[in-house]
């Protein structure tokens, strides 16, 4: 397991410093080793609880991970909600994809963090439904020069490694015709509720050695909560409330999950887990009781028949790759 930080920069509802340090703190003792951050997660917030819970642990027992694309502009009449983050830092945040932003993101990100060393940078979100008009433009400056600036960072030993965080499939093909990426970070399409990257991007990276982190195993959150959530809640997929036709798909997942004693989070957790291209799973969380949720549900025991009955109802590919079998 790899733990993301989007919520701890207060994603959809506030989280105080001292549960955030609890949460990190926790996700180390249950033996999580690899930390996932972002600018963008909190106005650079997410940053600077991560830095508070990593600095006095071991430098060489941790990855650390943040991305590039967004910078942070100090702004005193900024909104304190942006983008589905509350109570944020005053700041306002813009695109530059290219080299000068590329390095002027990285330095403001280890300022945040107050750690020296990230290991691995992602570029953020570079995607035309992000983007719109511009996305041809800030793709342009992406392949012309962010990208060489990451790997001329990964020659001189700066970084470990580079690669993109993104939503979509599409964009990770365009990129990777130009480039060889050592990691892609894809949230949300390889999962129970969307298995879109499952035919072309997950094969694809296997023969190009590019690592995959599987990020939104819950798909923002149907499965964690399930298709019809207790009074008051939403079921979200893809940050919004999810469409009829994923509430139905989930639905009939955890009718078979009822059958077999399954809880929802852990089959969504080990099915993303078994693809043989996935590095690692990143999941986020606010809580303690979230992080111990994660950790348990990696490695509750599910039988076959739970999976064989999935495929058999057609609501896994009957190709897809299983998680073993429990003893």
């Amino acid at each position: 397991m790899a733990l993301g930080g989007a919520p701890l920069g207060n994603l959809f509802r506030p989280v105080t410093d001292v549960a955030a340090q609890a949460l990190l703190d926790r996700a180390w003792q249950r033996g999580i080793r690899y930390f996932d951050t972002a600018p963008h997660y909190g106005n650079g917030l997410s940053e600077r609880r991560f830095g508070a819970a990593l600095r006095a642990r071991p430098r060489g027992e941790y990855l650390l991970s943040t991305k590039v694309g967004r910078l942070l502009h100090a702004a005193p009449d900024a909104a304190a909600t942006q983008h589905g983050y509350v109570d944020l830092p005053p700041y306002v945040q813009s695109y530059d994809y290219s080299r000068a932003g590329v390095l002027r993101s990285l330095a403001a990100s280890r300022v945040r963090l107050g750690i020296e060393r990230i290991d691995i940078v992602y570029v953020h979100d570079l995607d035309r439904a992000t983007h719109g008009a511009a996305f041809e433009r800030h793709y342009r400056d992406l392949l012309d020069s962010g990208l060489p600036a990451l790997a001329e960072l990964k020659r001189r030993g700066d970084i470990a490694g580079y690669g993109i965080g993104v939503n979509g499939v599409a964009i990770c093909h365009d990129v990777l015709q130009h480039a060889d990426l050592d990691v892609i970070l894809l949230a949300g399409r390889y999962t129970l509720a969307d298995t879109s990257a499952a035919a072309t991007l997950l094969p694809a990276c296997r023969r190009r050695g590019v690592a995959l982190v599987l990020g939104g195993p819950y798909n923002s959150g149907i499965l964690a909560t399930g298709a019809h959530p207790r009074a008051g809640d939403v079921a979200y997929f893809d940050y919004a409330p999810a469409p009829a036709a994923i509430v139905a798909r989930v639905a009939a997942i955890e009718a078979v999950c009822a059958r077999h004693h399954v809880p929802l989070r852990a089959a969504a957790l080990q099915f993303v887990a078994a693809h043989p291209a996935a590095a690692t799973v990143l999941a986020g969380a606010r809580s303690e009781e979230e992080v111990d949720d994660l950790v348990t549900m990696r490695r509750f025991p599910i039988p076959a028949a739970f999976w064989h009955e999935l495929q058999g109802r057609g609501l896994v590919a009957a190709d897809a790759p299983l998680p073993p079998a429990a003893p």
